[in-house]
């Protein structure tokens, strides 16, 4: 019996979508923006771990459901870019580093040591969308995140942890795949023989 080609993408989400592809199920949000509305993907498709409705940037796409679970299991890197709201302090970024307290799941969870970097300047990403209200109390600074662990809404918990609450946060990489200049809502086919992630 042939064995099955699977199919694998990358994507650039935009803001104000979910990381999923929309079932047939009645009793799904209505209202909601799917990953179905930028490409037709093959049936059997799945997102490679997820992005919260407010993030944007790399989001991986496969009809491989092995390689989902490794990429999710296996503490692949994947690195953020997050636009905070207040100049961000060594102190607050040596915190980071060092792995802070965070809630998850009703429970109290330390996160992992990560690697924690200021940007010198702003990145050339598209405008940010207006609901994200960046600048209206005080200026704003960005870092670099890479974590190789993934809670709900991780990196948003932990910069507010050290006070200083995410505005904007864009994935840039997940292992060696970079977001580089795709823009949002752009659909790339990659081919994933022999990627190393």
């Amino acid at each position: 019996m042939k064995e099955e080609k699977h199919l694998h993408f990358k994507i650039h989400k935009p803001f104000g979508m979910l990381s999923q592809l929309k079932s047939n199920d009645p009793k799904e949000v209505r209202n909601k923006r799917f990953l179905n509305e930028l490409f037709d993907f093959p049936k059997g498709s799945m997102p490679i771990g997820r992005l919260d409705e407010k993030s944007e940037g790399l989001l991986l796409i496969t009809s491989d459901g092995k390689l989902s679970d490794t990429v999710n299991r296996s503490g692949v890197e994947k690195e953020y870019y997050a636009q905070l709201d207040g100049v961000i302090t060594k102190n607050a970024i040596e915190k980071l580093q060092g792995g802070v307290e965070i809630g998850f799941s009703g429970k109290k969870y330390r996160t992992k040591p990560c690697i924690v970097k200021p940007l010198l300047k702003n990145p050339a990403f598209t405008a940010a969308n207006k609901k994200l209200r960046i600048g209206k109390h005080r200026p704003s600074s960005w870092i670099s995140i890479t974590l190789t662990e993934g809670k709900f809404r991780q990196v948003r918990k932990m910069t507010a942890a050290v006070g200083f609450p995410t505005l904007r946060l864009v994935r840039t990489r997940i292992g060696s795949i970079y977001l580089n200049d795709l823009r949002p809502g752009i659909v790339v086919p990659l081919d994933m023989s022999g990627e190393n992630l």
